[in-house]
């Protein structure tokens, strides 16, 4: 049986996906200093958390990285907040990270993963991800200013 709370390790990087080791001050501290939610407050992070998947990558003891997803566990899976610490950017942090978000058991056999970047693509495509091939059939509720 897999463990509930998987973790990976490679070298001195360890992901875990254990909600009681992620570090919620980072979490802030990388989801402030975003261009998708730089006003996002420390509660709404919270409650995010606990209707999600997180992912903290370390390290050592320092958090280094972090991705949520949104699934169901059944069909479908959202890819969000992800973030690698500027320090450690170039130095396949975010690829680990992926690989780690993918192999979680489960996140397994889903119809369907998404997600949505500025400027990331290259990074995604490496695992799987790429363009809508139906644009015309997805719909949003754009945040307004």
């Amino acid at each position: 049986m897999p463990a509930k709370h998987p973790e990976w390790r490679r070298g001195d990087l360890m992901v875990t996906a254990d909600p009681a080791r992620l570090d919620l001050d980072a979490i802030c501290d990388f989801i402030g200093r975003s261009y998708w939610a730089p006003k996002r407050s420390r509660d709404v992070i919270e409650r995010s958390l606990r209707q999600s998947i997180g992912f903290g990558v370390f390290r050592g003891a320092r958090p280094v990285g972090f991705a949520r997803v949104i699934s169901d566990r059944a069909t479908y899976a959202y890819v969000c907040d992800v973030f690698v610490d500027e320090s450690e950017r170039g130095k396949g942090v975010g690829a680990f990270l992926m690989e780690c978000v993918k192999d979680h058991p489960a996140l397994q056999n889903l119809e369907r993963w998404s997600l949505a970047t500025r400027d990331a693509h290259a990074l995604y495509r490496k695992f799987g991800f790429q363009e809508l091939l139906h644009p015309e059939r997805h719909m949003e509720i754009p945040r307004r200013p």
